[in-house]
């Protein structure tokens, strides 16, 4: 995982530009007023080209990085930030000042945006959301490095403000060359573009590993938008092949083979009977079908109940959950437990009908042996024409081998098999389809007995692994039933934003989620804290205190600030632990709550007066206690989980709408504070933003699903799934 986490932090650099921004034009407009005697408009203006910047940037970020790719976007960004930096140095009056600051909030937009996209599509599920927390903590890093270095001008005894904005190029010079010369292109996108060869190395690259297979194989299966989905609640079981059946197809008991992407391994499935089945799976059934709650989002329920009892993202080695699957393409097609004998017929007739269709840039898609289409990610490693004439007959020793060693997570914390977070997939042919499986070990057995008997199994075998198994139609589908997810992927993209998979109603559920909270974070009252915490402090007497050590009033200020945005750190870095132990849900259910008491007691601190001290040390506290527990919660998760729960083809744009929603609040919060200050003063201000932080605990916990661990692939099959059993069940039950 080093490798995803250099990647990670060489492309949060643009957040910790944009912070550093934020600091030091609050500090520059000081001297910015007294060197050009700019009227009170003109002032709004400077600091209002930024968010203009952003906004419009933000419109057509997304779909441009559908089209060209996430790493050209980062490298724009830090050009505009380096170009901006240089004219800022300059600057010989306020309208090439604006011109500056307009393209800083190009650049500032495309980071915001862009950076936690880039972040989650090229870390590892289990680790995702606390590299995703670094855009916050560098971000924060950023304003209170910068507050230093305005603190420290403003002691000479004429400070340059051309200089404090200037500086900004040296920094984005760095990360200029970092996204040059550094980044790579996330391999998702790669994948969406059918340049496998580019994609598998990047993978290889970030994972710090040659076999990448399972990996490619989740990459290309989440090119799918839509189509049925269904749940299963299956026991799995190494297959014997020294057995007599061949389950092309389900047999009469329900039993059937599934295939892996990995390894020379089959599996015998069979469903788990209803009077045996996990409470846990009829309860997430349950839960689509028989909603108590009426407001209350099924997909919450759903969620939930793939984590209980799970183990921890970050794992250890008691975080497995059954041994590998095996390939599905390198045993003999003649035999009766390799693959189905038409399996190479329909592969050559759904992949080859066009040499070119999968090619790469280079033209990598003509040689034979290129990886650079969609069906090599499926396959497993290369074999020999004596591999081909050969089928494996584990013993029973090599079957309790494998149990020995069905451990996901090893004890180096490495991960060894899989797809990610404890999820494995695998694929069943039948009628002349391909279905893909979505599996993980059923969280209601303890792992001791995560391998259980089961009368009746083959062969007397027995032993099974209880799993549940979200299916829907592979990528391999039939070429007579060729859907979106089939149609050549670089074709697919050229034809510009795909606005009709926004009515999936998966992506239409998640865009729910993702407006809502973006809306609702940014009136839940950071800017009017951010904005009133100097008067607090004043009042507490820091200034004063200051000033005994012979600072102006102006570097007070400025050191204040510093101050407070140190605080921040600490609390963002146990974020960072939480984030994907916790979970991104469970933050936000307990942080919003002292978001609300904060801003409660700043009113009830303004409505009564105790005394001077208690009053000033109730506000400081608050204020303290606000911004940690903001930067814990409320502050990173709506971005990471907006750069989650949006499939493949459509993230980008599905992005772009919930960044401009976060634009606009920003704007309409940021120039609407001054107003409702004189209009209905601070506690009414405050009211406000508590009331607001009150609806978004209600829509968090009724609309916001827990998606820590899980594979990007994953939770988007899970939001079309939801969203496609809630429409099917009879309205009365919902």
């Amino acid at each position: 995982m080093k490798g995803a986490t250099l990647v990670a932090l060489a492309a949060t650099i643009g957040n910790f530009l944009q912070g550093w921004d934020n600091a030091t034009i609050a500090g520059a407009m000081v001297y910015i007023n007294k060197d050009l005697n700019l009227p009170t408009s003109v002032q709004g203006l400077v600091v209002a080209m930024s968010l203009i910047g952003a906004t419009v940037i933000t419109t057509c970020s997304g779909p441009i990085s559908d089209w060209l790719g996430r790493r050209p976007m980062l490298i724009l960004s830090s050009v505009m930030y380096f170009v901006c930096g240089l004219i800022m140095l300059w600057s010989p009056n306020v309208y090439v000042l604006c011109f500056a600051r307009l393209l800083n909030g190009f650049g500032a937009g495309l980071a915001v945006t862009l950076v936690p996209v880039y972040i989650s599509e090229t870390a590892p599920p289990e680790i995702r959301g606390q590299l995703n927390t670094l855009p916050q903590f560098l971000g924060s890093g950023g304003m209170f490095l910068s507050y230093c270095m305005v603190f420290t001008m403003s002691l000479s005894d004429s400070p340059s403000w051309r200089g404090m904005l200037g500086v900004l190029s040296i920094p984005s010079l760095v990360y200029l060359f970092l996204s040059v010369f550094f980044l790579p292109e996330s391999p998702r996108w790669l994948v969406s573009k059918g340049r496998m060869d580019e994609a598998k190395k990047v993978l290889q690259q970030l994972c710090g590993r040659e076999d990448v297979t399972d990996e490619m194989a989740l990459l290309v299966e989440g090119l799918d938008i839509g189509g049925e989905k269904t749940m299963e609640d299956l026991l799995v079981t190494l297959e014997d092949h020294e057995g007599d059946d061949a389950l092309e197809t389900v047999d009469e008991d329900g039993q059937m083979r599934l295939y892996g992407t990995h390894d020379n391994q089959s599996y015998i499935a069979r469903p788990v009977p209803e009077h045996q089945s996990s409470l846990a799976l009829r309860s997430r059934h349950g839960s689509l079908a028989n909603q108590s709650m009426i407001l209350k989002d099924p997909l919450v329920n759903l969620f939930g109940s793939l984590h209980e009892k799970m183990p921890e993202a970050g794992g250890n080695t008691r975080s497995g959950i059954f041994p590998h699957f095996g390939s599905m393409f390198s045993t003999n097609a003649d035999a009766p437990h390799g693959k189905p004998a038409h399996w190479e017929k329909d592969i050559e007739s759904h992949y080859n009908k066009d040499n070119d269709d999968y090619a790469s840039d280079d033209g990598a898609g003509d040689d034979d042996d290129s990886d650079n289409d969609l069906r090599s990610p499926l396959m497993s490693r290369q074999t020999t024409s004596m591999d081909k004439d050969m089928i494996p007959h584990p013993t029973s020793g090599s079957t309790l081998s494998m149990r020995r060693h069905s451990t996901l997570m090893q004890g180096n914390g490495e991960s060894s098999m899989g797809i990610g977070g404890g999820w494995h997939m695998g694929y069943r042919y039948e009628n002349g389809e391909y279905k893909r499986y979505y599996l993980k070990e059923d969280g209601t057995e303890s792992r001791r007995g995560s391998i259980i008997s089961v009368p009746g199994g083959p062969d007397g075998a027995g032993s099974y692994i209880h799993a549940s198994a979200l299916v829907s139609r592979s990528v391999l589908g039939p070429k007579s039933m060729l859907g979106s997810a089939m149609v050549p992927p670089e074709k697919t993209a050229a034809s510009g934003p795909l606005w009709s998979a926004l009515l999936e109603p998966g992506v239409k559920r998640a865009l729910v989620v993702g407006v809502g909270i973006q809306i609702l974070q940014q009136f839940s009252g950071i800017n009017g804290v951010l904005y009133y915490t100097p008067q607090i402090l004043e009042r507490a007497g820091v200034d004063i205190l200051l000033s005994s050590f012979g600072l102006s009033s102006i570097s007070a200020s400025f050191l204040i600030s510093g101050l407070t945005t140190l605080l921040m750190l600490p609390a963002i870095v146990v974020a960072m632990r939480l984030m994907d132990v916790s979970g991104r849900r469970s933050l936000l259910l307990w942080t919003i709550p002292v978001l609300i008491v904060s801003l409660i007691i700043l009113v009830i601190s303004e409505l009564v007066h105790i005394s001077k001290v208690v009053n000033a040390a109730l506000s400081t506290s608050c204020v303290v206690l606000y911004f940690c527990f903001f930067v814990m919660g409320y502050g990173p998760i709506p971005n990471i989980l907006c750069s989650e729960i949006f499939p493949t083809r459509v993230r980008g744009l599905c992005i772009a709408i919930c960044a401009m929603v976060f634009w606009i609040g920003d704007i309409i919060v940021t120039y609407s504070l001054p107003v409702l200050l004189s209009s209905i003063g601070l506690v009414g201000v405050f009211s406000i933003y508590a009331a607001v932080c009150v609806i978004s605990w209600i829509f968090v916990y009724m609309k916001v699903p827990e998606t820590k661990g899980m594979p990007l692939e994953v939770i988007t099959d899970y939001f079309a799934f939801g969203a496609q059993a809630q429409a099917s069940a009879p309205s009365k039950d919902i």
